[in-house]
């Protein structure tokens, strides 16, 4: 009976009952079938591509199977989503890992990155700081920490898995003998882990240490990855306090570790909304053709906060607002908003649209008029009585530090000649947000009359990026009722209500990016660079002219800055 039928058809026909079960128990588990059908298992119970392939063909005999000793995890194919990326062996160092940021968002974003399945079994976290603890005490702030600010439910068996790897060592930056016994718990947990020699080290410490960390990383071959492992650095802003400075830590940096393997963090690129700058322009039909000169009118990018500096006296003052978060934040907002689409969304040619966009920046000639900088004064806030800046403790009353800043740029290109972008950030103003408002040109030409149209203002796009994350669409729409009157309507997503799974935070995503190798959310030293060139001019201008103005704490800024847009007719936004 089975005479005229080819040995491979043969084969396939014996299989079709286990291919056929197997089919459906994929199905069942929501997982799109794989064909299997005559493959032949290879040494590790896997089908060998070989001999799949030459079964596939079904003409004639399967081809000879060669030995294959490559492994490929499937979890690893680009093309399914079924699984989300999870992280290879590797474990985490953090430096200063008993301040605020490492309690607060480092540590339970690595928990929480456990806890969601991203992290492989054996990871590793050690911490680095001028403590006599041990690692059990080690473990119990990291549990504290955890139990606090966790974004995800607390769970006793992926807390145990992630406790049996942790370490503590003790020491200063320039002690010799810390490092020392840093190099022997990472030998100890590339043995008793199996982290494979892969570590990225966190340096989440005041500026000023970076040289140092990385020159002790350098001299005790923490920084020299074995033979098909990696290691890699992570740095916290600022980076530089002007471009000198930053050219200069640049220099030092990549003389430890090669630029690719250099991670600087700037947590606002971590952020959903964020991301989904390059989505709603570069998948949707419906921005893009109005996202230019001819269309907008321009833009507003604002990042306020409602505290003051807290217990921060020590770093911000002599920094200032524009230098922390103008520099970083606002300018990187500004190219996501502005740049040209990019080949592809990977880390070379995002780096390459973005730059085009920084070096076209141009400043106003006259910066007295296009730059204002204020510090709060004492006021009212939210039924509290609270103090001025130059009252706050460990600030000098002479001092000329600025804790809002309002700058006004051009990007000199085709797409945006002639369009303001107007950046401010500060401190102690009306409420908490971060927005990127695109507003749009009034129509050319309106049939209705003036009586109609009085409480129609301009159409614009805000892409609110924290907190009540989403997208609002702002047009004009005519009021019910008799008459011919038009007013203002918006459109909303908000993500809490789109989708069902709540927004990771930012160090979650960018931590197991760091672990993954992906620099697409990372500012490259190049954009580092660029970004000073732009605001060291301000700087400067603002070190030999005056003070800052005040404002009082719980407005939103000084008048100064509504005069800045008042003189181009327009006015800022009210979040």
């Amino acid at each position: 009976m089975s005479e005229g039928i080819p040995r491979t058809a043969e084969q396939e026909t014996k299989g079709t009952k286990e291919d056929k079960e197997a089919r459906a128990a994929q199905e069942a588990a929501g997982v799109e079938p794989t064909g299997v059908s005559g493959s032949a298992p290879g040494a590790d119970g896997t089908d060998t591509p070989a001999a799949t392939e030459g079964v596939r063909a079904g003409s004639g005999a399967p081809r000879t199977a060669q030995p294959d000793t490559r492994f490929e995890n499937p979890l690893r194919d680009a093309r399914d989503r079924r699984l989300p990326r999870i992280a290879g062996p590797s474990g985490l160092v953090i430096f200063g890992v008993t301040g605020d940021l490492s309690r607060k968002k480092l540590m339970p974003a690595v928990y929480d990155l456990a806890n969601r399945g991203l992290l492989p079994p054996g990871f590793s976290l050690v911490g680095f700081a001028r403590r006599d603890w041990e690692d059990q005490d080690f473990a119990q702030v990291v549990h504290d920490a955890v139990r606090e600010h966790a974004r995800t439910p607390f769970r006793e068996e992926v807390w145990q898995q992630l406790a049996e790897g942790m370490r503590f060592i003790p020491g200063d930056f320039d002690d010799d003998t810390a490092f020392k016994q840093l190099r022997a718990a990472v030998e100890e947990l590339d043995a008793s882990r199996g982290t494979s020699g892969n570590y990225a080290f966190y340096l989440s410490v005041p500026p000023k240490f970076f040289p140092k960390v990385v020159q002790q990383l350098k001299k005790h071959k923490l920084a020299d990855a074995p033979e098909g492992s990696w290691r890699r650095a992570v740095i916290e802003k600022p980076f530089g306090h002007d471009l000198e400075s930053a050219e200069q830590l640049n220099a030092i940096v990549h003389e430890v570790f090669d630029p690719e393997q250099v991670f600087r963090i700037d947590h606002y690129l971590g952020k959903e909304t964020v991301q989904n700058i390059l989505a709603l322009r570069f998948a949707n039909q419906l921005f893009e053709p109005v996202w230019n000169r001819s269309y907008v009118d321009h833009v507003q990018i604002t990042m306020a906060e409602d505290i003051g500096i807290g217990g921060r006296a020590g770093y911000y003052d002599g920094i200032g607002a524009a230098r922390d978060v103008i520099q970083n934040h606002l300018l990187q907002l500004m190219a996501l908003t502005a740049m040209e689409e990019p080949a592809a969304f990977d880390a070379a040619s995002l780096l390459t649209e973005k730059l085009k966009v920084l070096k076209a920046v141009r400043l106003p000639q006259e910066l007295g008029a296009n730059a204002v900088r204020g510090q709060y004064a004492a006021a009212w806030q939210g039924g509290t009585k609270v103090r001025g800046y130059l009252e706050e403790e460990g600030i000098d009353p002479a001092s000329t530090t600025d804790t809002y800043a309002a700058i006004r740029l051009q990007v000199d290109n085709r797409r945006w000649a002639g369009v303001p972008f107007y950046l401010r950030t500060g401190k102690r103003l009306g409420r908490r947000v971060t927005e990127i408002a695109v507003v749009f040109q009034r129509a050319p030409h309106s049939p209705f009359d003036s009586t109609a149209t009085e409480e129609l203002g301009q159409n614009a796009i805000v892409i609110r990026v924290q907190p009540d994350e989403g997208v609002t669409v702002r047009f004009g729409s005519k009021v019910p009722g008799t008459s011919m009157e038009i007013r203002d309507v918006t459109m909303d997503f908000a993500y809490g209500e789109s989708f069902t799974e709540s927004s990771p935070e930012a160090y979650e995503r960018l931590i197991l990016d760091v672990l993954l190798g992906d620099a697409n959310l990372f500012p490259r030293h190049q954009e580092v660079e660029e970004s000073w060139k732009i605001l060291d001019p301000i700087e400067r201008y603002w070190a030999t002219h005056g003070r800052p103005a005040q404002y009082a704490s719980g407005s939103w800024g000084p008048a100064e800055a509504d005069e800045m847009l008042a003189r181009d007719g327009r006015s800022w936004r009210r979040p």
